[in-house]
């Protein structure tokens, strides 16, 4: 937990009681969670914009923690649809708690069962990445046939993004600095080893361009896309130009910038639960630390080194 803003040592272990279900709650003995771009966002509060929703000069939330997978321990009274012992996995951006041993959940929140045979390291790895990568496909307006490239493929978004695009039938070309046997393993039709900005002309026009690590803008894209192709980023870009770029793009009839404001529900998680299950989604884990060691998987995250996820084993 954290009472203050600021670096990965204002994160501490403490003892708190454990939360009671609500009428309509699933209380959750988490097993496995992870540390990521989002919840570092939230520990440091920067950017600022984003105190505008966890408090403007100290966290409203003490327990922070995205994403999480485990095991439903007690049930609220008017619960259907989910009991005692069923694995699963979830999102809770906002509401937070994942970062300890038992959370609570509305039933008909971002929640879904974990199929039997499913690790839950990698459940827990396969929500908040993902739900960033297909919040670019829906406002890329991705469909079989097309040709996206992916920058930062080797990322948590990059790498979910790689993967679901290829579960959808586009033909994809990733770029990734390092990693790049683990990126071929994701099913990429071509993997380019570079950073974001040293990417090779070879005259591919891409459908869209989906920047998964928010280093690159639209202009140095720009001339890469097709006619009617689309730049998207997972950051607000340089001098935070993403935004307005973005507002104006229904006035432009050619290339354009579409800003993946993420959006998630029951039936998002039901779907990533479900590629879960069939393999179509195999989240890369870079490294896993214990509870009691997440400071230090918070420096390794906020070193942007992290390959895939950072998962932590609660339990």
């Amino acid at each position: 937990m954290r009472t203050r803003y600021g670096p990965p040592e204002v994160v501490r272990i403490d003892e708190v009681p454990t939360p009671v279900p609500a009428p309509g709650e699933l209380l959750v003995r988490v097993q496995a969670t992870t540390v990521n771009r989002t919840d570092c966002a939230y520990r440091s509060g920067t950017p600022y914009v984003t105190r505008a929703a966890s408090g403007l000069t100290s966290p409203r939330v003490a327990i922070l923690g995205t994403e999480f997978a485990g095991v439903v321990e007690d049930v609220g009274g008017q619960v259907t649809g989910f009991a005692t012992g069923d694995r699963v996995l979830g999102y809770v951006e906002g509401r937070f708690g994942a970062h300890a041993e038992y959370l609570t959940i509305p039933a008909s929140g971002s929640v879904a069962h974990v199929a039997a045979g499913v690790a839950l390291a990698a459940a827990a790895a396969a929500t908040e990445g993902p739900h960033y990568a297909l919040a670019m496909a829906r406002v890329a307006r991705t469909r079989p046939g097309q040709h996206v490239l992916v920058l930062g493929a080797s990322g948590g978004i990059g790498s979910a993004a790689v993967q679901l695009l290829v579960a959808g039938g586009v033909t994809v070309t990733a770029v990734t600095r390092d990693a790049v046997d683990r990126v071929e393993s994701l099913g990429a039709d071509r993997v380019i080893e570079a950073t974001a900005d040293a990417v090779p002309d070879d005259g591919t026009r891409y459908d869209a361009v989906f920047d998964a690590v928010g280093k690159s803008s639209f202009g140095r894209w720009r001339r890469r896309l097709t006619p009617r192709g689309v730049y998207t980023s997972s950051e607000l870009g340089p001098k935070g130009q993403n935004i307005p770029l973005s507002l104006l793009s229904p006035l432009s009839p050619g290339r354009r910038v579409r800003f993946p404001f993420p959006l998630h529900d029951q039936a998002m998680m039901q779907r990533l639960a479900a590629l879960l299950a069939d393999g179509r989604l195999r989240p890369l884990v870079d490294r896993r630390y214990p509870l009691d060691r997440i400071v230090e998987a918070y420096r390794y995250v906020d070193s942007g080194q992290k390959i895939g996820n950072v998962v932590i084993d609660v339990r």
